[in-house]
């Protein structure tokens, strides 16, 4: 073979081989350049090291620049492109949006959210094989699940699309659930060196709301019954006060015609009616203070929980009690 010829096949598999690497090396080449000159802000580093991110998970999370938005910025990002989120999103191609939550009580949701975020990240580049394979662990593991509100959470996902709950599955049950099958938490493993942690920043933040809404449900079932007692206080009231009202015409007509014997001797249960009654008006002026002194401590919790929903979430608020 001439030289000329050796070159010119030297140059002709260049031409087609380095196309072919770059294309198998796109990911690393596009890390490389987004991490060219970034360095992440202490807010940033703060979240990889408390949800224990391992260094090639916290490299991942570097990669798509997180940045904690106010929910102006926030809304921009996310809410054009998963209807759902109101925490966060990660926008494949372009970064990891994180909402910016300053209430103190709801410490822990942007832990959750950055590791949350950072696993559709980690799902979008697993090969086919190994998300059919994720996937069926993570079916698995959701069939088994019992807790109600992660549940709920993913029927509204598959009400709406479907083909996304796989992928929410990967990143709810990684930051959400504390006890996953032996397979599941070993996958994890290679993504945070201490997944508890991140559940626990879940679980913190979680009972914020619980504890509220679980104070608001027992304070709704008093305020309920002290209603039922009141109304059927009243109509017994009613019925007590028309009788009396009769029985006091009869011993005025017993006195007016001279039977003062018979007027004497219904006295005495006459009176013990009228105690009776007036002991009844005292049982319910008490339901009656029972019930406006539990609305103010109703509503005041009420308030509290729309404050923490309206942190993370405008739209939603919670009613007062009426």
């Amino acid at each position: 073979m001439s030289k000329r010829k050796f070159f010119s096949l030297i140059s002709t598999l260049l031409v087609v081989v380095v196309p072919v690497l770059a294309f198998m090396q796109r990911q690393a080449i596009f890390d490389q350049i987004r991490l060219h000159g970034y360095s992440a802000p202490d807010s940033v580093t703060q979240l990889a090291t408390d949800t224990t991110m391992l260094p090639s998970t916290r490299r991942l999370f570097y990669v798509y620049h997180p940045a904690l938005d106010e929910k102006s910025e926030f809304n921009k990002a996310c809410r054009e492109n998963e209807q759902t989120i109101v925490l966060g999103c990660y926008v494949e191609g372009k970064g990891i949006y994180l909402l910016n939550v300053t209430d103190s009580r709801l410490t822990g949701v942007e832990q959750v959210t950055a590791a949350h975020e950072t696993l559709h990240a980690e799902y979008a580049r697993l090969s086919t094989s190994e998300r059919k394979k994720v996937d069926q662990m993570t079916a698995a593991a959701f069939a088994g699940l019992t807790d109600q509100r992660i549940k709920d959470t993913i029927e509204l996902y598959r009400k709406q699309d479907a083909s996304v709950v796989p992928n929410e599955l990967h990143s709810i049950l990684g930051t959400e659930v504390r006890n996953l099958p032996a397979d599941l938490e070993n996958y994890y493993k290679q993504y945070f060196s201490d997944r508890s942690k991140v559940i626990a920043y879940s679980e913190q933040y979680e009972q914020a709301f619980t504890e509220r809404k679980n104070q608001i449900i027992a304070y709704d079932d008093q305020l309920s019954a002290l209603k039922e007692q009141i109304s059927n206080l009243q109509a017994s009231l009613t019925t007590q006060a028309a009788e009396l009202s009769g029985e006091r015409d009869r011993l005025n007509s017993l006195k007016s015609s001279g039977q003062v014997s018979a007027y004497n001797a219904a006295v005495p249960g006459y009176n013990a009616k009228v105690n009776s009654f007036n002991q009844s008006i005292d049982t319910l002026t008490g339901l009656i203070n029972q019930y406006n002194d539990i609305v103010p401590k109703r509503n005041a919790i009420a308030s509290e929980e729309s404050d923490l929903v309206q942190a993370i979430d405008s739209r939603s608020s919670v009613p007062a009690h009426q």
